[in-house]
């Protein structure tokens, strides 16, 4: 099921009138089992972040809260939640919410500025391709020049340094930072077995929120895999990660991979934990980098059962 075919299931339970008004949609997703999915909470101003976190935590994944904007000139303000604390921003789970809102009649106009902990966040709607786009600043890339941090890295993925590319590991931020790590082949990257117990430990060294080793698959148009190891979120590994994938596309202009003439790249992920994921990422605008990416990918409803 795609963003275009996607209609709403029409046998939803009924809400009890004081339970939260929880949806759940899976995001990116790019073949069967695939995409991270969301819980999404509506109306939630009234939720503690307690309540929020519980909620993150039962179902196990990046849950997103839509609340009242704080300026009534912006669209939403969200809040996100994973198991263990909470995020400034989510990609998915702000691509998720939006189409929600479209779906229900809340979000009607072609643009939203959308409130988060990270800052105003813009969304698109392309009418004809039925797309939602979210947006992000420029990325900053920063490289890692310290051996001994590459070593420890390595050491955590359980790698060779024969098995890293020549390009270099770098941190790379739009929104959080992540730690790009490419490794020579998708097959490496596959098969990587990482130290989890250090990973939290190994990021706090690169003040960074997660490790993001991905392998180049097609150099035109510019197709990469990747996986990502969160610092700390309440589970080992993401099957799609938005605002990586943003950060690894300032990471592929760093590094040269972008031929000319091209300004967009897809991602995919998940495929190593049997859930195949697609984030599609491009500049908002070709000739200055500086004026940030947009985030797309597919979204449909789902039915998520807790995990606790």
């Amino acid at each position: 099921m795609n963003l275009e075919d996607t209609c709403p299931p029409t046998d939803l339970p009924v809400r009890r009138h004081d339970a939260p008004d929880l949806r759940f949609v899976i995001v990116f997703s790019a073949g069967a089992g695939g995409g991270n999915p969301a819980p999404v909470v509506f109306d939630a101003d009234d939720l503690s972040s307690d309540e929020m976190r519980a909620i993150a935590s039962r179902y196990g994944h990046e849950s997103a809260f839509v609340c009242k904007s704080r300026d009534p000139r912006h669209t939403a303000r969200l809040r996100f939640f994973v198991p263990a604390h909470e995020m400034e921003m989510c990609g998915h789970a702000t691509l998720g919410a939006m189409w929600l809102l479209r779906q229900a009649g809340r979000w009607t106009t072609p643009h939203a500025t959308v409130e988060t902990l990270s800052g105003l966040v813009d969304v698109r709607y392309d009418e004809t391709s039925r797309r939602i786009d979210v947006g992000q600043p420029r990325g900053i890339v920063e490289p890692i020049g310290d051996r001994a941090l590459v070593d420890a890295v390595c050491r955590v993925l359980g790698i060779d340094a024969d098995d890293l590319a020549s390009l270099g590991i770098v941190n790379a931020r739009t929104s959080r930072t992540k730690t790009l790590i490419p490794v020579r082949s998708v097959q490496v990257l596959n098969a990587l077995s990482p130290a989890l117990d250090d990973v939290r430990t190994m990021c706090d060294a690169l003040d960074s929120t997660g490790l993001y080793p991905f392998a180049l698959e097609r150099a035109r148009p510019l197709t990469l895999h990747a996986r990502q190891f969160p610092r700390l979120s309440g589970y080992p590994e993401d099957a799609a990660t938005g605002i990586a994938a943003a950060a690894t596309l300032y990471g592929a202009i760093h590094y040269g991979l972008l031929s000319e003439g091209e300004s967009s790249m897809r991602v995919y992920q998940g495929f190593a934990m049997g859930r195949p994921s697609c984030i599609r990422v491009a500049l908002r605008d070709s000739d200055h980098i500086e004026a940030g990416c947009w985030i797309s990918g597919a979204v449909e409803f789902a039915m998520l059962e807790p995990t606790a």
